[in-house]
C-alpha cells in the first residue's frame, strides 16, 4: 500500500502516550487518516467473509502491528480506525460486533473477556466550540481477568483493575477499582468480589 505517513506507528504510539493533540488539518491527523486506510482494508477483509480462528488472529496481528497470541479467540465483525495502538494479553477473548476507537491506545489484560458490541473509546473533544474539533488522546487499560459484559462503552481515560467486572450496558466514565462489579450509566459499584 502507497502510504505518505509523516508518522510511524511507533512515532505515533509514544505522542499519544504523551497526550499530544490531534489538531485538525495537522500532519498527525493526516497520518491517522491514511493508516485507518490499512485499517479499512483488513476490516473489511476480516469482516466480509468466513475466517478460521488462525486466519483472524493472522489479521489481527497486521491490524495491530503486533504478535495476537494463539490462545486468543477473536469473534468478528470487529471495527476501528487505526487499529495499531491496541494491545491485547494472552487468553482474551473479542465477541462479535466490537469497535474499538484506540488511537489514544488500548490495553487488554491476559485472560480477559470483552462481551459483544462493546465500544472503547480513547480520544474526546473539548466542549469549547471554537477548539471542540481537535481531539485528546487518553489510553484505557484494562487489567487481567476482566470481565465486560455486552453493549459496554469505556470512555477514553479509564483503567479498569484486575478481576472486575462490567455489568451489561454499562457507561464506563472513571477508573474501575480491582475486584469488584459495576453496573449503569454511569457504571457505579454494585459490589466487591471475594
Amino acid at each position: 500500500m502507497f502510504m505518505l505517513n509523516k508518522f510511524s506507528v511507533e512515532e505515533i504510539r509514544e505522542l499519544m502516550k504523551a497526550g499530544t493533540p490531534i489538531e485538525f488539518g495537522s500532519d498527525l491527523l493526516l497520518s491517522f487518516g491514511e493508516y485507518a486506510q490499512d485499517a479499512l482494508r483488513i476490516t473489511m477483509e476480516l469482516n466480509t467473509k468466513y475466517n478460521p480462528p488462525e486466519k483472524v488472529r493472522e489479521l489481527f496481528s497486521e491490524l495491530t502491528a503486533s504478535e495476537i497470541d494463539d490462545s486468543c479467540f477473536i469473534i468478528p465483525p470487529f471495527h476501528t480506525e487505526f487499529g495499531k495502538n491496541t494491545k491485547i494479553g494472552k487468553h482474551v477473548f473479542i465477541n462479535s460486533c466490537c469497535r474499538f476507537q484506540d488511537n489514544g491506545g488500548i490495553e487488554i489484560g491476559d485472560n480477559t473477556m470483552i462481551g459483544p458490541n462493546v465500544s472503547i473509546v480513547t480520544v474526546n473533544h473539548d466542549i469549547n466550540p471554537e477548539t471542540r474539533i481537535n481531539a485528546t488522546p487518553k489510553p484505557v487499560k484494562i487489567g487481567k481477568n476482566v470481565w465486560v459484559g455486552a453493549d459496554c462503552t469505556i470512555l477514553p481515560g479509564v483503567t479498569i483493575g484486575e478481576n472486575s467486572v462490567i455489568g451489561a450496558g454499562s457507561v464506563v466514565t472513571k477508573d474501575v477499582p480491582e475486584n469488584v462489579v459495576v453496573a449503569g450509566n454511569p457504571a457505579k459499584l454494585i459490589k466487591k468480589i471475594k
